[in-house]
C-alpha cells in the first residue's frame, strides 16, 4: 500500500514552485525580495563573486535597515521631548506669578517629562515667598563647581552637591543628574534633575531641551523676583 502522506515542507515548496511558473513575472512586480533569496554560486569548496556580493549587499541592508529604525525611534523620541518642552514654554509665558511659574517647572518635570527627582533653587540674598531660594554664599560654598563654568553637568555627583540640590533624603536614591544654570544677564538659580540609574545622565548625554528650559526660566523668573541678584 503506497503511503499517501506528504511532508508538510515538502508540499508547501511544490505549491511555491507551481505557483512561480504559473506566474513567472512575481519578482517583477516584488522586486523588494529579491536581496532576500539565498541563491548559492558554488563550486567546490569555492564562493562564486557573485554569491560573495549579494552576501556582502544583503548584510549591509540589513544593517541599514538597524540604523534607520535607531534613527527613527530617535526622532519619536524628539518629537515628543519638543511637545512637552513646547507645552511648558508656554506655561512659563502665561505664568501671571512666581509662584505659577514654579508650580508649572514642578508639575511637567513630574508629570510630562516622568522625571522622579527635581529641583529647582533660585539665589536671592532675601528669602522668596515661593519655591526654594538660597543666598549667593550658599550656592558658592555647596556647589561652587557646578557653577563655574556656567554650562549644564550630566554624570554622577557627589553626595553633598546632591544633598544639597535635592536634599538629604533623597540624595542616596539618585545615581545620576543633569545641573543647567538659569543664566541671563547674570545667574540666577539652577535647576537639576536626577535618576535612580546611574548611567541614565551620563556625561555625554544631550541636554538641548533641558537647556531650552533653562533659557525660558532665566528670562522669566526675574520679572517676578525682583530680590534676585547673580552669584557672579
Amino acid at each position: 500500500m503506497t503511503d499517501q502522506r506528504h511532508d508538510p515542507a515538502s508540499l508547501d515548496a511544490e505549491m511555491v514552485a507551481a505557483y512561480l511558473r504559473a506566474h513567472p513575472e512575481f519578482f517583477i512586480d516584488h522586486d523588494e525580495l529579491i536581496p532576500e533569496l539565498r541563491i548559492p554560486h558554488q563550486r567546490g569548496d569555492t564562493v562564486s563573486l557573485v554569491e560573495r556580493q549579494v552576501k556582502l549587499l544583503r548584510e549591509r541592508n540589513i544593517e541599514m535597515r538597524h540604523r534607520l529604525s535607531q534613527l527613527m525611534d530617535v526622532a519619536r523620541d524628539n518629537d515628543r521631548l519638543f511637545d512637552k518642552t513646547r507645552r511648558l514654554v508656554l506655561d512659563l509665558l502665561d505664568a501671571a506669578t512666581l509662584e505659577e511659574v514654579v508650580s508649572a517647572v514642578e508639575d511637567s518635570l513630574r508629570h510630562q517629562f516622568q522625571v522622579p527627582y527635581s529641583s529647582l533653587i533660585l539665589f536671592s540674598e532675601t528669602p522668596l515667598a515661593v519655591g526654594r531660594s538660597v543666598s549667593s554664599a550658599q550656592a558658592h560654598e555647596a556647589i561652587g563647581g557646578l557653577l563655574a563654568d556656567g554650562k549644564t553637568v550630566c554624570g554622577v555627583l557627589r553626595p553633598h552637591e546632591l544633598a544639597f540640590l535635592f536634599g538629604e533624603e533623597e540624595q542616596a536614591q539618585i545615581g545620576s543628574a543633569a545641573v543647567v544654570c538659569l543664566s541671563h544677564k547674570g545667574l540666577h538659580g539652577i535647576l537639576a534633575i536626577g535618576s535612580p540609574d546611574p548611567q541614565h545622565y551620563r556625561s555625554s548625554l544631550g541636554t538641548l531641551f533641558l537647556g531650552y528650559i533653562a533659557e525660558v526660566l532665566a528670562r522669566v523668573v526675574p520679572t517676578f523676583a525682583a530680590p534676585l541678584r547673580s552669584v557672579r
